[in-house]
């Protein structure tokens, strides 16, 4: 599947969000393209020149090799893991375990 994106003037408000989708695990590459035009490469670019040089080296090895950054490579497809020790909500109230 071939996207066309148009390329356009990021506000410090899109590089925001993008440098906050970057750091969510389940986030994808993919998911960034389709929202703001850039790949993979230029998302890599923009976090270079907007974050210190230690939080860019950190960010870029947690990421790289992680399946979830890249669509092709999840073991799912869509849906949201819930852990198990995550707490319920009922009526309104959380429940305390």
């Amino acid at each position: 599947m071939k996207i066309e994106t148009e390329k356009k003037e990021l506000t410090d408000l899109d590089k925001d969000r993008i440098i906050e989708m970057a750091w969510e695990d389940r986030t994808t590459f993919d998911a960034i393209l389709l929202q703001f035009g850039l790949k993979e490469q230029e998302v890599i670019d923009l976090m270079r020149t907007e974050m210190k040089p230690s939080s860019f080296r950190m960010w870029r090895a947690r990421v790289q090799g992680r399946k979830t950054k890249h669509e092709k490579l999840r073991d799912f497809r869509e849906g949201r893991f819930k852990c198990t020790m995550q707490r319920q909500i009922n009526n309104n109230k959380i429940s305390k375990r």
